[in-house]
């Protein structure tokens, strides 16, 4: 294991196997610097975590919840890249993060949920897991899913 992966350990976290995409498309594509990682959402062992539209009330999934399931799409952001690239040690910096979070109309903590995925990356890559970043409300995600998190990263030449 490298320091990226022994800084996830200390966490807690081990990077888990690449979520096989549900349509015509890759998990990640290395081309030449950057890696473009296509967006992830919260599924463990096949298994969509939760489902439905962030916001405050009954049937509705908590902004607290989205939160860390923010954080798991990042975890399989970063398996993602780690397909592509083998040593994650190689990422050098976290360049764009863009985050989609499924919000009931009146829900605008978008930038909160995102976080999830933004602290993971500072937390796995240090200064160079800080990026620019967008966090998008929207009507409805694939598979259901609350929250769903794409990244760019710059890797060693």
């Amino acid at each position: 294991m490298g320091a990226v992966e022994d800084r996830l350990a200390a966490l807690g976290l081990t990077v888990p196997e690449v979520v096989p995409p549900v349509a015509a498309y890759v998990p990640a594509v290395l081309d030449g610097s950057r890696v473009y990682v296509s967006g992830q959402v919260p599924v463990v062992d096949g298994v969509l975590l939760e489902s439905g539209h962030v916001g405050e009330g009954p049937g509705l999934v908590s902004p607290a919840r989205a939160t860390e399931l923010a954080q798991v799409c990042a975890l399989n952001a970063i398996a993602a890249m780690k397909s592509v690239v083998g040593d994650l040690d190689a990422v050098e910096r976290v360049v764009k993060v863009v985050g989609f979070v499924a919000s009931d109309p009146s829900f605008t903590g978008q930038p909160g949920v995102v976080n999830g995925a933004s602290e993971l990356f500072r937390s796995a890559f240090g200064e160079g897991g800080v990026h620019a970043r967008s966090a998008v409300g929207v009507a409805a995600l694939p598979l259901g899913a609350p929250v769903e998190v794409e990244v760019i990263v710059h890797v060693r030449d």
